[in-house]
């Protein structure tokens, strides 16, 4: 059965122990932290955390590295430790996931092209480690000049990483074309088709971002969420929706209703 969660960067400066309490109070089944919402990486802070949780009856879905491989490569071995402190991070907490981002293209690059080799070697690297910790590792699609833009692309890191270990987190509203991603606030970009690039990934996700923008009615406005879960109904999705939500309005009442709202389309 399809489970809910939320994400922590929905509430700023949040940390992970007040937001479990949110998370509890507002009834979800699962809980996603980004790194920054941890405190301390000490063993002794994580017992508590770990314990709290249980408590709480709220699994911890992923865990969110914001990393950079558009880097200059010759800084990839730091984005290649920041992700494996935190695959370290996942086993401690008995978390199985770990988010990582690809490429977010320089301003001075000239062919995006030359990110790709040095990023897939940094993919395999972690996807590796991953693998012997017991973590997967989680590719989340991204606008905003990054280089899995669109499905091709995701599709393509997956295919030239070739590891077992190294998997798909899909968001719905960071794909080209999307309305909350491609610069039209509100309306899809005519160039891009955001379905079509979750059609083409969903078949390989583990977990999925539903990104809400304008749901003050109690609906999404923004993204057609009937016509996303008929594509993940399509392919057997069983696993985990997060609630991400990065519109204006309460993050917490916005948060209940986005749960209302996909528990009403379930």
């Amino acid at each position: 059965m399809i489970k809910l969660g939320t994400m922590s960067l929905n509430v700023k400066n949040t940390t992970a122990t007040a937001f479990a309490q949110i998370v509890y109070d507002l009834g979800f089944d699962v809980i996603e932290l980004h790194s920054s919402a941890f405190e301390s990486t000490d063993a002794a802070y994580m017992r508590e955390l770990k314990k709290d949780l249980m408590r709480k009856g709220l699994p911890l879905g992923y865990i969110g590295v914001s990393n950079n491989f558009g880097r200059p490569a010759a800084e990839h071995h730091e984005q290649i430790n920041l992700i494996k402190r935190w695959i370290d991070v996942a086993a401690y907490m008995s978390c199985p996931l770990v988010r990582v981002f690809a490429a977010y293209v320089p301003d001075d690059c000239e062919d995006e092209e030359t990110l790709w080799p040095p990023m897939i070697a940094g993919f395999q690297e972690v996807a590796e480690y991953g693998y012997h910790a017991g973590i997967l590792v989680g590719l989340q699609n991204h606008n905003h000049n990054n280089v899995t833009r669109d499905g091709d692309a995701v599709l393509r890191a997956l295919k030239a990483t070739n590891h077992p270990y190294f998997t798909h987190i899909l968001d719905t509203g960071q794909y080209a074309g999307s309305p909350g991603a491609s610069g039209h606030r509100g309306s899809a970009h005519p160039g891009y088709d955001c379905y079509a690039s979750i059609e083409q990934t969903a078949p390989h996700a583990v977990y999925v971002r539903t990104k809400f923008y304008q749901l003050d009615s109690g609906v999404e406005e923004w993204l057609d969420y009937p016509r996303v879960l008929d594509i993940l109904r399509g392919v057997g999705y069983n696993g985990c929706l997060s609630v991400v939500y990065e519109g204006e309005s309460d993050p917490i009442e916005s948060m209940r209703k986005a749960r209302n709202y996909l528990e009403s389309l379930l």
